[in-house]
């Protein structure tokens, strides 16, 4: 992204620099005085209000948190003049179709992510309005956070900002020593899962070899499975289990 072109460029400069330091790394940011719509049907939109991230997570929503932040030690945004709003947006709740709040998901509540956007008052008049200035004038953009991390900081690109993968397949991993590797079995003894070191699985199911056939990525605790037939699928570890579908399977 281009350097910044409006008058914004200094906008919260050093608080910037304090949320993005590893010297100050733990602390809580908040973003004080704004007019903050929540998305949560319970809170609704407030004015003159602060939004408390502590890591990657929402700790406190409304009016009166800035009188505690000397206390806990805050980084503090001034977001005078400006709005808040949820950075990932819940489709179906903009249009009425969630039935009750705590199906809600992507709204500023303490307890979730730490995902919101930040921009002038006249730039955001609601969710959806703020979002079309996102993507269409992002160097008016004060401030987009991503579970607690800087993305876009006074219409620029934060330092130390995370970028989208390349886009296609990605190469077979290496995994040689990796203790994943092997053979993953369920509860029931149908499904076999062989994960092999070149980044190949293959299923038994219910007897029947080569089941389902082709390659995986492992991410932290995440595998993706791209099968030999075109279609994707997902699992994760949890401790010493695989959990894939609706099987829950363990190292044989």
């Amino acid at each position: 992204m281009t350097a910044p072109v409006t008058d914004d460029a200094q906008w919260n400069a050093a608080a910037l620099e304090e949320i993005t330091s590893s010297e100050h790394a733990g602390r809580p940011v908040l973003f004080t005085n704004a007019r903050v719509l929540t998305m949560d049907p319970l809170i609704g939109t407030l004015t003159g209000a602060d939004v408390l991230l502590v890591g990657s997570m929402i700790v406190g929503v409304g009016p009166g948190l800035v009188t505690a932040a000397q206390d806990d030690g805050a980084i503090v945004v001034d977001c005078t003049g400006t709005t808040v709003v949820p950075a990932v947006v819940d489709a179906v709740a903009l249009t009425g179709g969630r039935g009750r709040r705590g199906q809600y998901v992507a709204t500023l509540t303490p307890g979730n992510a730490a995902d919101l956007l930040v921009l002038p008052d006249a730039l955001a008049p609601d969710v959806p309005g703020a979002l079309a200035t996102l993507f269409t004038r992002p160097e008016r953009v004060r401030a987009l956070v991503a579970s607690g991390r800087p993305v876009l900081w006074a219409g620029a690109d934060a330092p130390g900002r995370d970028h989208a993968p390349e886009p296609g397949i990605p190469a077979a991993q290496d995994l040689t020593g990796d203790p994943r590797v092997g053979v993953w079995i369920d509860r029931t003894d149908f499904l076999h899962q062989e994960l092999t070191a070149d980044g190949r699985y293959d299923e038994t199911r219910g007897g029947r070899p080569h089941a389902y056939q082709g390659r995986y990525w492992i991410d932290g605790d995440r595998i993706d499975y791209l099968d030999d037939l075109g279609f994707w699928a997902f699992g994760e570890f949890r401790g010493d289990e695989l959990h894939h579908a609706h099987y829950v399977m363990k190292l044989g």
